[in-house]
């Protein structure tokens, strides 16, 4: 478990810049809920990381400005009974969450016009909402 994390593409975090805190979670847990720490805190220092280019790790400490403390991720995970199954979900959503956040920015928008058919569709519908309720008033019709 101790393993290196893809990311995306060529981008791997370290298992060395990662580091675990385990803990009793609470709900479901049957006979061994009071004695297994079962709850898992992954915990990486995104600020200090050098599994990431400057660059990467610039776009992503500005994208998870909110959820830093510090400049480390914490990402809590007390799902599952087991200890194992946690540790594999706290490995998927770093993976996920540092995905999006390394993710280049969306292109640009490019302003477009609405067609002229479009326009004359819309302009029809008004006008016929219109009649509608110019007919239902009450008194001269005109």
């Amino acid at each position: 478990m101790a393993g290196d994390i893809p990311v995306r593409g060529a981008v791997v975090i370290s298992g060395s810049e990662v580091s675990w805190r385990f803990s009793r979670a609470s709900g479901p847990g049957g006979q061994g809920v009071n004695t297994t720490d079962s709850r898992v805190e992954l915990v990486f220092d995104l600020a200090h990381s050098r599994s990431l280019p400057e660059h990467l790790r610039d776009r992503a400490l500005a994208r998870l400005a909110p959820r830093l403390a510090n400049g480390v991720l914490t990402i809590v995970v007390d799902s599952e009974r087991s200890q194992l199954q946690n540790r594999s979900e706290a490995q998927r959503r770093l993976a996920r969450v540092m995905s999006e956040a390394i993710a280049p920015p969306p292109p640009p928008r490019r302003r477009t016009r609405p067609t002229r058919a479009s326009v004359e569709r819309r302009l029809r519908a008004k006008r016929r909402r219109s009649d509608t309720k110019r007919m239902r008033r009450t008194g001269d019709p005109d």
